[in-house]
């Protein structure tokens, strides 16, 4: 049985003072060994933990004692070893980076449960729009979906306003009001995005409730509008329906998916680089990476960790 429970959660709510939440928060999951990483601004909490189960309870308690996170549910994953280094409490100006100073993301538009998001994206008078970088569209999406072809997230208003221009430009004079649906990895980057939209006045915007991977685990594959896997940030790397572990595998070089293919090309080398990196790294950078791969696996076959420490929580 897995000894480590992984909580993902998120919560969009208003923080008056995020530093005096830091301390404690950081002494908690510290002192209950949970190690992960925990984002808090003044707009909320985001992040992800690691530790034993009554651990991960202690502190999903403690989380949903403060304000506006009675309701807090995280997304659980199980992992037969620990799968970080260290606990890290993070002061940040966004739990999710839109650049967007303005925006009040308490005010997101309208949830559709997986259940539902099929006959939503279905309807030909809805423009759907995958709110991922491009990295993970690569890896899979909605069928039908406008990939923005973002690098990051704080990119998507300016894509967005600009798409929006070109968009209603070409549309006719007697077209229905624009009506977009949206979806990210696990709901938090569409749930923001749809409030950017509803800021920009647009009325009709929906987003995937619990985003892609509650889409994959609740809708059987038969019945299924996604196409490829879907990246995760974490060892999995990608997963398919039912959250089953995916193909691709993660580049130690430039932290990017590796398809099937490219891991069977010449120029990919486990633990160093990839076809999409190989000539931007330098030989140095290489031996180094070899090296670490190395002793990686090592430890791993003499079941210890390769690195691994408790830091103190520190903003930035």
């Amino acid at each position: 049985m897995a000894r480590y429970r992984v909580a993902a959660l998120y919560r969009f709510t208003r923080f008056e003072d995020p530093a005096a939440i830091q301390g404690p928060l950081a002494a908690l999951c510290c002192s209950l060994g949970v190690k992960g990483t925990l984002l808090l601004a003044r707009e909320g909490i985001n992040g992800t933990i690691a530790g034993e189960d009554a651990a991960i309870e202690a502190v999903l308690a403690h989380i949903r004692a403060l304000p506006g996170c009675a309701d807090l549910a995280p997304k659980t994953a199980w992992a037969e070893r620990m799968p970080f280094y260290r606990m890290k409490v993070r002061l940040k100006k966004e739990i999710v980076t839109l650049g967007e100073p303005d925006l009040d993301p308490t005010d997101p538009g309208t949830y559709v449960a997986p259940a539902d998001w099929n006959a939503l994206i279905s309807d030909p008078d809805v423009v759907v729009i995958d709110t991922r970088n491009d990295y993970e569209v690569g890896v899979g999406r909605f069928e039908g979906a406008v990939d923005p072809k973002t690098a990051s997230f704080s990119e998507f208003p300016a894509w967005f306003r600009q798409y929006r221009q070109d968009l209603e430009a070409a549309r006719a004079p007697d077209a229905p009001p624009l009506k977009v649906a949206m979806y990210c990895t696990g709901g938090i980057r569409c749930e923001k995005s749809t409030a950017f939209l509803k800021a920009e006045g647009v009325e009709q915007v929906f987003h995937l409730k619990g985003g892609v991977l509650d889409y994959l685990e609740q809708v059987p594959e038969p019945e299924s509008l996604w196409r490829g896997e879907c990246f995760v940030f974490d060892e999995r790397v990608a997963v398919g329906h039912g959250l089953a572990p995916g193909t691709h595998a993660l580049c130690r070089g430039c932290r990017m998916p590796v398809s099937p293919e490219d891991q069977a090309s010449p120029l990919y080398v486990e633990g160093v680089s990839c076809p999409a990196c190989h000539d931007q790294r330098t030989e140095e950078q290489k031996a180094r990476a070899a090296e670490r791969h190395r002793q990686a696996l090592h430890c791993e076959a003499l079941g210890i960790d390769h690195v691994g420490a408790t830091l103190p929580a520190k903003s930035g």
